[in-house]
């Protein structure tokens, strides 16, 4: 974390990567604008401090932009995205395996850039980088290819076709899905974040591991209907969009409860 701060500034020339963004530039910034949308008073002040007047989703993506810098500063930042689990049907077998995890994942991220937030002695250049993976990072922990399998490195190695366009599972749910759909950020944010406040109450419910398990759940069921060398279309986006708005609304509210919550 010590040198992340001095890139920060040239971070953005980057930004054509060849590495495939969790949930695409879109999806993070619908979810980075659906939290801006339920911070309290004091998370909204403290979040002005530290990113100044630029939007939370301006900054949804600037940890998938470093991946393109060839310096080596941000090489260790890459495994921070994902957190790869064995199948696990019920939750004390996949907090199990997710306590297993060697290095650093996505899981393992979450909890040290929260605590590097709230400890009052971390410098405010520090808190400001931290701030934004975490961001980032909580958006990816809701893209549930996040926390599939090693063996096919989360969908990666699982091709298929979509609209007749060579791609593969992972990419597929980074930003195919929510781009066919053909909304601005503002626009999708706006038309999904509609919940009543009991209910969004009950999406925030809940722990880091319990929203890292139901991401694994859907993984699984994903993993079940999309077999390698699938031909996928219409009739694949009927059978998903629900749950890909789900899952974007559901990253977006619970990065808010997670902010409130350290903030």
């Amino acid at each position: 974390m010590n040198n992340i701060q001095s890139k920060i500034l040239f971070a953005f020339c980057f930004i054509a990567s060849v590495y495939s963004y969790a949930w695409g530039l879109t999806g993070h910034r619908i979810i980075a604008e659906i939290a801006e949308n339920h911070l309290s008073g004091k998370a909204r002040r403290e979040i002005k401090k530290l990113l100044g007047h630029e939007k939370m989703a301006y900054w949804a993506n600037w940890p998938d932009f470093i991946k393109s810098d060839t310096t080596g500063v941000y090489k260790e930042t890459s495994a921070w995205h994902y957190v790869n689990i064995d199948p696990s049907k019920d939750f004390p077998s996949f907090e199990k395996n997710l306590n297993a995890q060697a290095g650093s994942n996505l899981y393992s991220q979450i909890k040290t850039l929260s605590a590097q937030i709230k400890n009052p002695a971390t410098a405010e250049k520090d808190k400001k980088i931290a701030l934004i993976f975490l961001i980032h990072m909580m958006g990816d922990l809701s893209q549930p290819m996040h926390t599939g399998r090693s063996e096919d490195l989360g969908g990666n190695k699982i091709q298929l076709t979509y609209f007749g366009e060579k791609t593969n599972l992972h990419s597929l749910w980074d930003g195919k899905l929510v781009d066919s759909q053909k909304y601005s950020y503002t626009e999708y944010a706006n038309l999904l974040d509609i919940k009543t406040k009991n209910e969004v109450s009950q999406i925030q419910s809940g722990t880091l591991e319990n929203w890292l398990f139901d991401s694994h759940q859907i993984a699984n069921k994903i993993y079940a209907q999309t077999p390698a060398d699938s031909k996928l279309s219409y009739d694949y986006q009927y059978k998903f969009n629900a749950i890909m708005e789900r899952q974007l609304l559901y990253g977006g509210l619970r990065l808010a409860k997670l902010l409130n919550d350290i903030l």
